[in-house]
């Protein structure tokens, strides 16, 4: 079977002060008669000021989960705009098959990867990459689900044995990637048929990502905590096949 892999940015306006010509005085006004009159009290009014009510967070729709590591702890929202993903990704987390398997294979500013069946009693310097679940998922693409870092993402077979670009049914990888231009990121454009938003670009020139695999693996979910510890993963040492040295294991949870 063939290594399933994830080829895996006031004007100051001048205030101009114009000399103005002190007017000439003018003829006294005829003298008023003075008159005394009573002015009708004014009323003492107390005004009792509001605090002001912060509106509550509002929690963007979706699925969440927790990938508890021996690094720390990471919060994916899944998509709802790939619901072949985010649903297998669910009966995956309810059947607790991620539970003790290893982040297999990682690679600094590219990505860490888990989900082997075979990794959760593998031998120290097993090579790993090869297990399968014996299905795939449909290739869900969409131009708004970019592999910006913290993207979550499916791993699959190169394209010479899988045209359609289908997606492994366990295999997943994390963004950390790198930062890109905008030339690196035009020829992304060219080479894959579409347009990056300014928010894309922006992100992409900035936190970075792996926008060098947008519309050829499947995002479907984004980190939105613990992008500490993707970093500190993508930092461990590993062998000359990517693996760690030492064992990185998962537990994946359904949050509510």
């Amino acid at each position: 079977m063939k290594t399933l892999i994830a080829v895996i940015a006031i004007s100051l306006g001048t205030l101009s002060l114009h000399a103005q010509t002190k007017p000439a005085a003018k003829p006294a006004a005829p003298a008023v008669k003075k008159t005394t009159s009573t002015k009708p009290a004014v009323k003492k009014t107390t005004t009792t000021i509001k605090p002001v009510v912060k509106p509550a967070a509002v929690k963007i729709p979706g699925t969440r989960v927790k990938i508890t590591t021996d690094s720390g702890v990471i919060i994916i929202r899944l998509y709802d705009k790939t619901p072949l993903h985010r649903d297998n990704f669910v009966k995956l987390v309810k059947e607790h098959f991620f539970d003790s398997l290893l982040f297999h294979r990682i690679i600094p500013s590219f990505m860490i990867q888990g989900g082997d069946p075979n990794s959760k009693n593998a031998q120290s310097g097993q090579q790993l990459g090869m297990g399968d679940i014996g299905y795939t998922v449909p290739a869900e693409f969409d131009t708004l689900l970019v592999h910006k870092k913290g993207a979550l993402a499916a791993a699959r077979q190169p394209d010479y044995v899988n045209p359609a670009k289908a997606s492994s049914g366990c295999q997943f990888y994390i963004v950390q990637g790198q930062t890109w231009s905008d030339e690196d990121l035009n020829m992304f454009e060219m080479r894959g048929g579409f347009k990056y938003t300014p928010a894309q670009r922006a992100f992409y020139k900035t936190v970075g990502g792996t926008a060098q695999l947008d519309m050829n693996y499947t995002v479907f979910g984004e980190t939105e905590s613990g992008f500490e510890v993707i970093d500190k993963i993508a930092a461990v040492g590993r062998d000359g096949g990517n693996r760690p040295f030492g064992d990185i294991r998962m537990y994946i949870e359904l949050l509510k």
